[in-house]
């Protein structure tokens, strides 16, 4: 399968090559306290080049499994990495699912590039893996997830006590999802597309 080459109106996507590793160590340096309350505890090494070297040799990998599509979101110049958009255990069979998360850089919150990454990377899983049902959780005080996941079409289906260890802790989440249809999202939810 063909590595993903996404272009939105304000970013390139992809999954990253080893020559492009820096980028993610860079973002993850730049954004280690404005992405330490959403996130498991990262050790030192986490911010290390070597680190992301293997990490795009494991993504590369999950990809051709199709376990996995970590996205990363490059800015129009391809020079910076501005939000990550990761699809997740990723299931076929009779259940057609995978798991969403993201971040995105602290100077690019707020300006509606979240919205147009996901809208893509959803598209992108839909044509390509022909999901039906994507996940997305997030923690109960995170209103901008909140909000972000209803706009594209999430419908809230739980509360999940002590779902993932954040930040050091076990922490409540909610949980969402979004169902797709094989021709697109579901007509309940909408062509958001």
């Amino acid at each position: 399968m063909k590595l993903p080459q996404i272009e939105t109106a304000n970013t390139h996507i992809q999954l990253l090559t080893f020559e492009q590793s820096h980028l993610l160590c860079d973002y993850y340096q730049r954004n280690k306290t404005h992405l330490h309350a959403w996130e498991p505890h990262r050790t030192d090494e986490f911010y290390t080049p070597e680190f992301w070297q293997n990490q795009v040799e494991v993504s590369i990998n999950m990809f051709d499994k199709k376990q996995a599509v970590r996205l990363v979101v490059l800015d129009k110049e391809q020079t910076q990495v501005i939000a990550t958009c990761n699809f997740s255990n990723i299931v076929f069979g009779c259940f057609q699912a995978c798991h969403l998360g993201y971040s995105i850089d602290k100077n690019y919150e707020g300006k509606g590039i979240m919205v147009e990454v996901l809208q893509a990377g959803i598209q992108y899983m839909q044509n390509e893996f022909n999901l039906h049902r994507i996940m997305a959780n997030h923690l109960p005080n995170n209103h901008r997830s909140a909000k972000l996941l209803q706009r594209l079409g999430f419908e809230k289906e739980g509360y999940a006590k002590d779902y993932l260890k954040i930040n050091g802790r076990w922490q409540d989440h909610v949980l969402n999802a979004l169902t797709l249809t094989f021709h697109g999202i579901s007509q309940k939810q909408g062509n958001y597309l």
